[in-house]
């Protein structure tokens, strides 16, 4: 890994923005209460991985954390707000790293409903990525995603337009992928979507790690189940994770208040 002076950067233009209105407000602050809850987890990397969000009102940008700040430095004022042309908004201090503008850029290009899109390096997300059979329908989390979760192969670092078109080809209409000896990807109309969604796959994966670990025969459902189960968990057509995301937040209020900031 490099600092910031080396080719992780993102060197795009520069364009003045108009100010931050109320509806931005709320998105950064519900994206900054996204950062911390995965620093509360243990899924941040450093200062690598990214969560984005699509700015209310504004198609085509997203905002984004500061390359160089752990996920529990991010607040609502220090994301950064860039387009899917790479140009940051504003008049921000920070950079962001170039990996995470090729993806998150990339799928916010191609999905209009990912207004939220959370990319981790998560322990079992990339053990379970490296599992030739990926996430296997062994867990009531993991079926969840039994008809929802895409993969896509290792090409090295994500740096490269052709790969854009490969990942999101490979995502489709699907929330969730994992990437082979990398890491897990989730989309949501919201970011508590997205980060239900992200702990509901995390679970499923270490779920299964134990499992596989105990040496034991395991017992899987019958795919007519599978499908039955993923359907009745998907039946509700609103986003996922409405009635959580206010509970996480009074957790977060009580413990690092500063995120709003």
């Amino acid at each position: 890994m490099t600092d910031t002076r080396g080719s992780f950067v993102h060197a795009g233009p520069r364009i003045a923005d108009a100010g931050i209105n109320d509806a931005e407000w709320q998105a950064r602050v519900d994206l900054a209460a996204a950062y911390r809850l995965v620093a509360e987890r243990g899924w941040d990397d450093l200062i690598y991985t990214h969560i984005s969000l699509a700015v209310p009102g504004e198609p085509g940008r997203f905002l984004i954390n500061p390359f160089c700040l752990t996920f529990d430095e991010v607040t609502a004022s220090n994301l950064v707000k860039i387009d899917i042309h790479g140009a940051i908004i504003g008049d921000s201090p920070h950079t962001v790293n170039a990996t995470g503008f090729v993806i998150h850029g990339a799928v916010h290009a191609a999905r209009e409903d990912a207004r939220c899109v959370m990319h981790l390096h998560n322990e079992a997300g990339v053990a379970v990525s490296m599992l030739k059979d990926g996430l296997l329908p062994l867990s009531q989390h993991a079926l969840r995603f039994y008809r929802d979760l895409a993969y896509h192969r290792y090409e090295g670092l994500a740096l490269t337009d052709s790969e854009k078109v490969r990942l999101v080809a490979n995502l489709g209409t699907r929330r969730a992928m994992l990437l082979h000896n990398h890491g897990s990807l989730v989309t949501g109309r919201t970011v508590a979507e997205a980060f239900c969604l992200m702990d509901m796959l995390d679970k499923a994966c270490r779920m299964q790690l134990a499992a596989q670990a105990a040496g034991a025969e395991l017992v899987s459902p019958p795919p007519e189940l599978c499908d039955k189960t993923y359907r009745q968990l998907t039946a509700d057509p609103e986003p996922e994770g409405e009635l959580e995301w206010p509970a996480l937040l009074r957790r977060l209020d009580r413990r690092c208040p500063d995120y709003k900031t």
